[in-house]
């Protein structure tokens, strides 16, 4: 069982042959997880702003497309898949736990 893991590491955090291909580990993650770590900090800005949430849905509106799409740029130019995998984990973990701090704090 060590070993298995030890490999799945191993594959994760070696880089490819070649940077021609960018790979579909990479290349899914970037859009799924671009689209799930936009979407929670747009619901985080939501919390954020001091204004009321009907006048408040536009700022994270407009902001979410250009958050999307470099948080897809972002994670696809990693190096390595494990690297990609940390893009994306990381952050939607930081900004579940500050919602979470938010709905529960008020």
């Amino acid at each position: 069982m060590k070993y298995k893991f030890k490999s799945i590491y191993k594959n994760l955090s070696t880089p490819e042959k070649t940077g021609k291909k960018i790979g579909l580990l990479r290349t899914i993650s970037s859009i799924f997880g671009g689209l799930m770590v936009s979407y929670l900090f747009m619901t985080l800005l939501t919390f954020l702003t001091p204004i009321p949430l009907g006048e408040s849905l536009v700022i994270p509106i407009y902001f979410y497309t250009l958050l999307w799409a470099v948080l897809s740029f972002w994670i696809a130019l990693s190096y390595t898949k494990l690297i990609a995998l940390k893009r994306v984990f990381i952050p939607s973990f930081i900004c579940a736990i500050a919602i979470l701090f938010f709905i529960l704090g008020s």
